[in-house]
């Protein structure tokens, strides 16, 4: 067979494909009768692709087409659906070297080629061989006695290299005892697919309710599209073997599109120690798109909003003095994942984006924060940033070291002045936590304190508004 190729028109390279496999039983996307998708959080997937292939009885190859070009061959598993145990599997190849005039040229290093150029003034061609020595950063042909780079004219090769494709494929080499025609199921796992939540929350003017919005987003790096698949999405951490070979990255080509109201289709079920959730509807997962879908949406969701001073362990240890002027009180927003709250859905990790109206009632960014898998009757809970109008002066008053008693190697005694002020219209609290180190005790404070935790002491402050508020403490740490 003699192919000619000029080499910037690749669909001439597409055209030679057939009679080079020919001999091939193949197998395309026009045979699907459905396909089913199950993604993983960490980039993996697995599909089953199922079509209906009329097959030779005994020994042939089959081409699968359109498979995924990050398919993991060795976990790749044929059956026959309409006659089990029909077909046994003795090869399989994976080709996904697609065709290309570039990838012609690498297979064809060392060997050689026709250059065909022709006469722009009287239209005759004039034909040389050629032996290609390099398709590296362009071409090196050794043309008789003379070596000339990049390609002169048009290139005829003599044939196709076997496992070169125009699509990925799984050629399998098989043997078939049953019937002429049959329904059989490709199943494998692949990267290129992942999946992540995203959740959109409305904050009301109070601060005390909310409504979230969950959505799931797609992306699809694999080399195939997947057409009217059942989608179903697994939540957990998942062990996976390390690859011992790194596989390459590839860019998304298309923008997520923008969020409409949830129009939530996912059923939830629990699966070993993981969760699944199931599209009730087929949908298409075109080759590299990046699309969302509903996963959840609940309105009236009771909140909490919380301002958070953090101190640190550090100055119990010693003499400090000032520990900072206008230090920053945090924003945290916190709401509880029960179906008493209008929520109960186990949470996929993922982003939450949170947005309030403002006095035009225009909706406005106001923070975002990252949660893990949260399951049911757990608390969600977000750092939105730090508060512009709280702010907080605070230093240490006292230090002296006293004298080691009995187990404890360090004992001391120190004071703290915290002066919490706020420039709002309108009174706040504040929460003040304290990590104290070792065995302490309060000696005195301005205000009572709770033990949150052995570690720590934590004061709810009001704040009046336009005004400020003193907290003072003593405490005794050993260690």
């Amino acid at each position: 067979m003699r192919v000619v190729v000029p080499f910037a028109l690749s669909s001439l390279l597409l055209a030679s494909l057939a009679p080079v496999l020919a001999q091939e039983q193949r197998s395309t996307l026009a045979d699907q009768q459905e396909v089913a998708v199950t993604i993983y959080n960490e980039n993996l997937a697995l599909v089953k692709d199922v079509r209906k292939i009329p097959l030779q009885s005994g020994a042939q190859a089959l081409a699968f087409r359109d498979v995924s070009a990050r398919m993991r061959p060795e976990t790749a598993l044929l059956r026959s659906l309409t006659a089990p145990g029909a077909l046994r599997v003795q090869e399989q190849n994976f080709d996904f070297d697609l065709l290309t005039p570039q990838k012609m040229l690498e297979k064809y290093v060392g060997r050689s080629v026709k250059v065909v150029r022709t006469n722009n003034a009287t239209g005759q061609e004039t034909v040389e061989q050629a032996t290609v020595l390099s398709a590296n950063n362009g071409v090196v042909l050794k043309i008789g006695d003379r070596i000339e780079t990049g390609v002169p004219g048009r290139l005829v090769f003599d044939d196709v290299p076997a496992n070169l494709r125009d699509r990925p494929t799984l050629v399998m080499s098989l043997n078939n005892t049953g019937a002429a025609q049959q329904s059989v199921e490709l199943s494998y796992l692949t990267g290129g697919l992942a999946w992540r939540a995203d959740y959109v929350v409305e904050l009301n003017a109070a601060d005390d309710a909310l409504d979230v919005s969950g959505w799931v987003t797609l992306t699809n790096t694999s080399g195939a599209a997947y057409r009217n698949a059942k989608l179903q999405l697994v939540a957990g951490d998942v062990n996976q073997v390390a690859p011992e070979m790194a596989v390459r990255n590839r860019a998304v080509l298309m923008a997520a599109p923008a969020m409409a109201k949830a129009d939530v289709g996912m059923a939830e079920e629990s699966l070993l120690e993981y969760h699944l959730y199931t599209l009730d509807r087929p949908t298409t997962i075109a080759e590299n798109q990046t699309k969302q879908v509903a996963l959840l949406a609940a309105s009236g969701v009771p909140a909490r909003k919380e301002l958070l001073l953090q101190g640190a362990d550090y100055y119990y240890q010693g003499a400090t003095g000032d520990l900072g002027k206008q230090l920053k009180v945090g924003v945290f927003l916190e709401f509880d994942n029960k179906e008493s709250a209008r929520l109960g859905m186990p949470l996929p990790k993922g982003v939450v984006r949170v947005y309030k109206k403002d006095s035009a009632g225009n909706a406005q960014f106001v923070g975002e924060d990252r949660i893990d898998h949260t399951p049911r009757n757990e608390k969600v809970r977000l750092k939105l940033g730090n508060a512009f109008d709280v702010t907080a002066d605070k230093k240490q008053t006292d230090f002296k070291r006293l004298p080691n008693v009995g187990k404890y190697g360090f004992v001391s005694e120190s004071a703290y002045e915290i002066v919490l002020k706020n420039a709002k219209k309108e009174a706040v609290t504040v929460t003040v936590q304290e990590p104290i180190p070792g065995d302490w005790q309060m000696l005195n404070a301005s205000q009572a304190h709770t033990k949150a935790s052995s570690s720590t002491a934590s004061w709810k402050v009001t704040v009046p508004a336009e005004g400020k508020t003193v907290l003072s403490y003593r405490v005794q740490v050993r260690y």
